[in-house]
């Protein structure tokens, strides 16, 4: 049976959060300091990142909650464990405004989601949470072109459990065979799409390549021939 629609991760894969990340945190720098233990900005930024990643990784396995990942991002990036929840929400608060101001959709979206717009239909799966994501879909122009916004802290799993996939198909009632999910991950993503029975599919934007038993596309410009033309995919749908 061919593929009847397209979930979609958000997080550098439609938006580029890395950017808006890295320009967000150092105009926060800016304003706020140089936190001690870091020589320079760009020392700060790859910190900023690491950590993000390592209280990411915890809040994905159930460790903590999401507001409970911001804090616990922002007292290791400062180095000040004894910072209150008020004190860490409030410094986490200040970052937001410059990082929402950076925010952008990789120029490949809006013409990719034009392209396959007749064709499939269309949802989010993020490990983030509704409050952020829906928003963020809201100001950036997108949120209309998602029949669903499926995430993790709502449904109470996290890609790449397969749970996590099945839910959101369930959300749009199809199959898992009838889905392509795309991703920026290759395992988080990718690979957890195809375990749970979806066509995953890699976005490799920073052309790391490898990873062969993993279907790959280095931009979204590729995403509309494939779906269309590979025989591993079957033809299109159309939706009324």
């Amino acid at each position: 049976m061919p593929i009847r629609a397209v979930l979609w991760d958000i997080d550098d894969t439609i938006f580029d959060y890395a950017s808006a990340d890295r320009i967000g945190m150092g105009k926060h720098l800016e304003h706020e300091g140089l936190p001690g233990g870091y020589a320079c900005v760009e020392q700060a930024l790859v910190a900023w990142r690491e950590i993000t990643d390592i209280q990411w990784a915890r809040f994905a396995a159930g460790e903590t909650d999401f507001p409970g990942q911001r804090r616990d991002r922002v007292r290791q990036f400062l180095g000040a464990p004894e910072m209150s929840d008020d004190e860490a929400d409030a410094w986490f608060g200040r970052h937001v405004e410059y990082y929402e101001a950076a925010w952008a959709l990789f120029p490949d979206t809006i013409p990719v989601l034009d392209k396959l717009a007749g064709d499939y239909r269309h949802a989010v799966l993020s490990n983030s949470s509704i409050h952020n994501q829906d928003r963020k879909l809201r100001i950036l122009g997108v949120r209309d072109r998602f029949e669903a916004v499926v995430c993790a802290v709502e449904i109470g799993v996290s890609k790449p459990e397969a749970a996590a996939f099945l839910a959101a198909c369930e959300v749009i009632g199809l199959a898992p065979h009838e889905v392509a999910y795309v991703g920026d991950q290759p395992d988080i993503d990718a690979r957890g799409a195809v375990e749970a029975g979806l066509t995953g599919i890699w976005l490799d934007r920073g052309g790391l390549g490898g990873r062969p038993e993993l279907i790959r596309i280095a931009g979204l410009d590729e995403l509309p021939p494939l779906l269309r033309g590979d025989t591993r995919f079957g033809a299109p749908s159309t939706f009324g």
